[in-house]
């Protein structure tokens, strides 16, 4: 979306395609609306097809059209893939494929559709500890589940997840499960009783500079639950590549140059169908940055990237900064938790003007809060990195 409009601001006739029934990508589908609420979202979206941008809603690539038909038939000068990556990863245990097994993305698109999961009164358990299985758990306790459980395969600080979306799932009566690994679907009748999982230990520290989990022989055992959701990671959807022209990296990310330009001539590529799952600020810099590199390929006929001329501006301090070094942050208006329960209502509910001025003028401090953080990183080093 972010390239559409960028583009479409340069003066080109942008086409956004979308495989969903409505546009935003993972914003829409995959955020819930408690943090990121729709009609600001929709504002945005509105502003960008102002902009000029047309936007054609269930079309999908490798389904509806290719990347042959677009540049072959359809005339496209250029294509940008930015599909996302909204394929879950499976957990390959005995009973994955049981009914109540709903993979994180699919349950929180299913959310964003209007086609919620019935979870209401059940007992549900995630597996993960990323951003999704968090966001799953937030969400299925707001859809009236009985009892929401967390089974992650490591300690609470290893967690990927935002540290303030861990603590409110557990403001929100979410039950970790730490050092646990599913193992198999445990049924009854053909019906999911509940997953056996098993005990793990922390072994030696591995490439994502973690300890690896090790499992803890004769640790098993089960909880109850009637729903299973795996939230342990995202691919990108590659079922249409065959035969595109474009090159694939370890069968999960295309493959593209510093320029964000794919191995097909006029085929570019951004988003977390590049960089892997990521954020969304992260998704908006490459959005922009592959706007650029269309644009000069566009007029010259060069791939090449383009770098960012930043100007900056000198003016006068209207405030002495000393007075801010005791300064700390302010604590965000959040919506009680009693008024959380069956609704997606936001959370954070903002600061007022004057808190706000108050915060730019405190982050003229970050050197002080640049220290504050590095001396609590030397203290989280391990003994044996810092031998």
């Amino acid at each position: 979306m972010t390239a559409a409009l960028r583009l479409a601001q340069k003066g080109y006739e942008v086409t956004v395609f979308e495989k969903l029934p409505i546009a935003g990508g993972m914003m829409v589908a995959g955020i819930p609306e408690y943090r990121l609420p729709r009609d600001v979202l929709n504002i945005e979206i509105e502003n960008i097809k102002r902009a000029g941008v047309e936007i054609k809603l269930n079309q999908a690539l490798g389904k509806d059209f290719t990347i042959n038909s677009m540049v072959n038939e359809e005339g496209y000068k250029a294509v940008v893939l930015a599909i996302g990556a909204h394929k879950s990863r499976k957990l390959n245990i005995e009973g994955e494929h049981m009914e109540g097994v709903y993979h994180g993305v699919d349950f929180l698109r299913d959310i964003a559709l209007g086609n919620r999961p019935d979870v209401a009164g059940k007992r549900v358990a995630i597996v993960g500890g990323g951003d999704v299985a968090i966001d799953v758990a937030r969400s299925a306790w707001r859809l009236g589940a009985g009892e929401v459980h967390i089974i992650y395969r490591r300690t609470r600080k290893d967690m990927p997840a935002h540290k303030e979306e861990i603590a409110a799932a557990e403001a929100e009566g979410t039950i970790f499960n730490f050092l646990t690994n599913p193992v198999r679907v445990v049924s009854e009748n053909g019906k999911m009783t509940g997953v056996e999982v098993q005990n793990q230990v922390l072994g030696k520290f591995d490439s994502s500079a973690r300890r690896r989990p090790v499992p803890e022989e004769g640790s098993n055992f089960v909880i109850e639950v009637d729903v299973l959701v795996p939230a342990i990671g995202q691919d990108t959807d590659l079922s249409w590549s065959d035969g595109s022209g474009i090159d694939i990296n370890g069968g999960t990310t295309l493959v593209v140059s510093d320029a964000l330009a794919t191995t097909r001539p006029g085929i570019f590529a951004a988003g977390d169908a590049v960089s892997g799952p990521a954020t969304v600020i992260q998704a908006v810099a490459q959005g922009n940055q592959v706007a650029r590199e269309v644009d000069h390929y566009l007029r010259t006929g060069e791939v090449k990237k383009i770098p960012v001329v930043a100007g900056y501006e000198v003016m006068e301090q209207q405030f002495n900064l000393d007075d801010y070094a005791n300064a700390h942050r302010p604590e965000m208006p959040k919506l009680l938790i009693a008024e959380r329960r069956g609704n997606f209502n936001e959370v954070e509910l903002g600061m007022d003007e004057v808190a706000i001025g108050e915060e730019c003028k405190r982050c003229l401090r970050c050197d002080l809060e640049w220290l504050e953080t590095q001396e609590l990183a030397f203290e989280a080093v391990p003994e044996q990195i810092l031998a």
